[in-house]
């Protein structure tokens, strides 16, 4: 189980490709057959991202279990506000708060992502 905790690139890689699903099934009609495939597909990614994330989790953070812990916490929420938007725009009720909180989740949880040693070196 090295290959999940050798590097971030499959960690960055499923949720980059799970945020582009999101996305177009987020702004496809709610009730077309292929939006229920994209949120299907997206909801594979969301598991492949836990995974990969609790491995990372698992192996780094001894360093600073504190900011692991919180951005493990803010990737949750994130995957949380990507289903509730999904699932409340299919039911047609109002998704507006739902895309800020995804929104302000992913830009903390990127943030965080980026501060720690295992991230990428932007700040």
């Amino acid at each position: 189980m090295d290959f999940l905790t050798n590097s971030t690139h499959l960690h960055i890689a499923t949720w980059v490709i799970a945020i582009v699903l999101f996305l177009i099934a987020a702004f496809m009609n709610p009730a077309s057959k292929g939006r229920k495939i994209m949120h299907m597909v997206s909801r594979l990614f969301y598991i492949l991202i836990l995974i990969s994330g609790l491995a990372l989790f698992i192996a780094y953070s001894s360093s600073d279990a504190m900011m692991y812990g919180l951005k493990f916490l803010f990737g949750l929420l994130t995957i949380g506000m990507m289903e509730m938007v999904l699932v409340r725009s299919k039911k047609q009720k109002p998704v507006t708060m739902f895309w800020a909180l995804f929104a302000v989740f992913l830009f903390i949880t990127m943030f965080l992502g980026f501060l720690l040693p295992i991230g990428l070196n932007l700040f």
